[in-house]
């Protein structure tokens, strides 16, 4: 069975390793080719050419390299159809592997599976009925997707989130941290998005250490903020212990912490992976928060709400990011997290905790939904 895979990124890489670790348990007859990063060449890709060269997000990035961008594009669908895989899995990264499985399906009815469900719950539904065109079958990360792709005519399997299969610090190595209350504070992993939020966090912080006299506020950063974040916590007004990328003490803080202060993403099924109460707060650039406000089609962004189908994440986004009430909020949840651990734990299992790996449960559903050749005549 060969199998085409293309990942952008890192998330995609993670992705794609998990699935491909799957597809060889369940065949031993695979064989692989595309594009990814270190964990699928470690289950025995080997890529193209490097995966970095099309981890680049946002307009200013992206333009510089558009004609490269675009020259792989069809480098890529050429080599899909020259080759003639069994199937085509395309992993996130929308803007290429979207614009690959496009050209690949104008040319030949080469199966295609794209992994991860686009956000049309929240935003731009017409994006799937313009992927049916192209996309076969889609791996989805939460139970409420199938329904929108197969409304728009995919086949769709809801196959597990990967957060459900990380391991997490045990309770004797976040109790090793010390006493005191904990507050994690995550501004975001993107350069954007913290110059925007530590100003206003920072405030929060401020706040909270008048109100709590033990407080320790603790950074958790990725390798493109460290310095950032650094830098701006020297002017915030208490003490911040701020954790460089791979610290060893990472999980053993986002189990410690009594709560978390954090912006809007995937890091809510983190902290709910840890039960760690949270408040999210997050705000973008003036015209984007106008475009956006007016296109989102849920009340909520944060995912912890979305997937327990509750609102007990107090979220502050936009102009509502101010420090005075997020401190609040912070305060009234330590009071009394109850109904949050409620949904972070219902969150967790619905997501797929204790059943099998996503990375399997994602092979299952490629090999299930594989036309079977026909029977012939005896």
């Amino acid at each position: 069975m060969k199998v085409f895979v293309i990942a952008g990124e890192a998330s995609g890489d993670k992705l794609g390793g998990a699935l491909m670790a799957g597809l060889k348990s369940l065949r031993t007859d695979v064989t692989f080719d595309g594009v990814g990063g270190t964990l699928m060449q470690a289950e025995g890709l080997v890529s193209r050419f490097p995966m970095d060269e099309l981890s680049v997000m946002g307009l200013a990035e992206i333009l510089p390299k558009y004609r490269a961008l675009k020259a792989r594009i069809r480098e890529m669908a050429d080599a899909i159809i020259a080759t003639q895989p069994d199937v085509l899995i395309t992993i996130d990264s929308p803007d290429f592997c979207l614009r690959v499985a496009r050209l690949v399906k104008a040319a030949s009815d080469i199966r295609t599976v794209h992994y991860v469900a686009p956000t049309v719950w929240a935003w731009r539904p017409k994006r799937a009925k313009k992927m049916a065109h192209h996309i076969d079958h889609v791996l989805a990360l939460f139970p409420f997707e199938p329904p929108y792709m197969q409304a728009a005519g995919m086949d769709c399997d809801f196959v597990g989130h990967p957060v459900v299969a990380e391991a997490v610090a045990t309770q004797a190595e976040a109790d090793a941290l010390g006493e005191g209350t904990v507050v994690l504070v995550l501004p975001g992993s993107r350069r954007g998005e913290v110059t925007r939020l530590m100003e206003r966090f920072g405030d929060a912080v401020g706040k909270l250490a008048a109100e709590i006299p033990d407080a320790r506020f603790v950074i958790p950063t990725t390798a493109n903020v460290h310095e950032l974040v650094a830098e701006q916590v020297q002017r915030w007004p208490v003490p911040v212990t701020v954790l460089p990328a791979g610290s060893p003490d990472k999980a053993a803080w986002f189990r410690r912490a009594d709560v978390a202060l954090a912006a809007s993403g995937t890091v809510s099924l983190e902290l709910a992976a840890n039960g760690t109460p949270m408040v999210i707060a997050y705000d973008m650039a003036w015209l984007s928060r106008i475009i956006i406000s007016r296109m989102l089609l849920v009340d909520t962004v944060t995912l912890v709400n979305l997937v327990s189908e509750t609102r007990v994440v107090p979220e502050f986004i936009g102009a509502d990011c101010q420090a005075g009430p997020i401190a609040q909020a912070v305060l009234d949840v330590l009071a009394d997290p109850s109904a949050q651990q409620d949904a972070m734990a219902l969150t967790m299992q619905r997501l797929g905790q204790g059943g099998e790996p996503p990375g399997l449960r994602a092979a299952r559903a490629v090999l299930e939904r594989m036309p079977q050749p026909p029977v012939k005549d005896q």
